[in-house]
């Protein structure tokens, strides 16, 4: 089999079969096709011909490019490499899996980067009015909308994909969310009364206005064109947000995700809980919330031990 006929089908699989979402489909097959570019480099005509040495010298060169590749970048490729073969095998289409051998490298443990209450303020103050204001009734109706979207993002930590999928049905449930995460697997999340208001402002005022510029859609947020919004125009719309809040720290809608889990652990939230607000399927991925600042073991030291001082 032609290594990109090979690659098709196993597209095809994980979409179909798998049901992974169309951003992890699309990483798959960039990181895919530039295996599949190397090996017809090497003259290789058909996946069977792959053989264990090979992928060694593929991963060998990848990890040796310039510039040097991000340690998760190269793992997420050799891990797409992996499946493919271990798809095959499966399948029936070759004898062994020249794969097997492959070991990721491991990726540094870096505790993620969370803000602070008081710099989460900011930020949502920044993105617009809050529900209720002096000046709500004349704030532009981007900001609005903004507002809404920030405030939705830290109540439910849920992925930026999670909230630009929502459907306006989906936030008629009172104060209860449901979301549609990784491998289209539904969950309901506890929504406060802060995001329920700046929804309900949202929904009142800026989206029918919003909705009769584009198309049909039951998406709940739109962009001033009236077409759903899209992650990178939520993405630019907490960039933005950030600048003007004056924040020097990196923020991405995953940074709200990362505040919005150790928030719930500093205030006492057990991790199984929220392992489940989070939908993360193991709690070990959870965990990594857990580690405490160098900062909070410091001052623990110094309040606690009798000669810390």
């Amino acid at each position: 089999m032609d290594p990109g006929r090979a690659v098709e089908t196993y597209l095809r699989h994980v979409t179909l079969e798998r049901g992974l979402s169309e951003h992890t489909v699309a990483a798959y097959r960039r990181d895919l096709d530039v295996y599949v570019t190397w090996l017809r480099s090497r003259g290789i005509a058909s996946i069977a011909e792959v053989t264990p040495t090979l992928i060694a010298d593929f991963a060998a060169e990848r990890a040796s490019a310039e510039p040097p590749p991000a340690s998760s970048s190269l793992a997420r490729l050799q891990s797409s490499v992996r499946g493919l073969h271990r798809f095959l095998v499966r399948e029936g289409r070759v004898e062994g899996d020249p794969s097997g051998r492959l070991r990721p490298p491991k990726a540094p443990r870096r505790l993620p980067k969370a803000l602070t209450i008081a710099q989460i303020d900011a930020l949502l103050d920044a993105a617009g009015p809050a529900p209720g204001s002096a000046d709500a009734s004349t704030a532009e109706s981007a900001a609005v909308r903004d507002r809404a979207l920030l405030e939705m993002l830290y109540a439910t930590g849920a992925r930026v994909s999670e909230i630009v999928e929502l459907d306006v049905d989906d936030t008629a449930h009172g104060d209860l969310l449901r979301l549609r995460g990784k491998g289209d697997k539904e969950r309901i999340v506890p929504v406060g009364s802060y995001a329920r208001a700046a929804v309900e402002a949202y929904l009142t005022r800026v989206r029918p206005a919003l909705a009769v510029r584009g198309r049909v859609t039951p998406r709940l947020f739109l962009g001033v064109r009236g077409a759903p919004l899209s992650r990178q125009s939520a993405w630019l719309i907490i960039q933005a947000a950030a600048e003007r809040a004056g924040l020097t720290a990196h923020v991405s809608p995953h940074t709200l995700r990362h505040s919005f889990a150790t928030h719930l652990l500093q205030g006492g939230a057990d991790v199984r809980v929220v392992q489940e607000l989070l939908g993360h399927a193991s709690v070990s991925t959870t965990q990594i919330y857990t580690h405490v600042s160098v900062d909070a073991l410091r001052d623990v030291y110094a309040t606690a031990h009798p000669r810390a001082r």
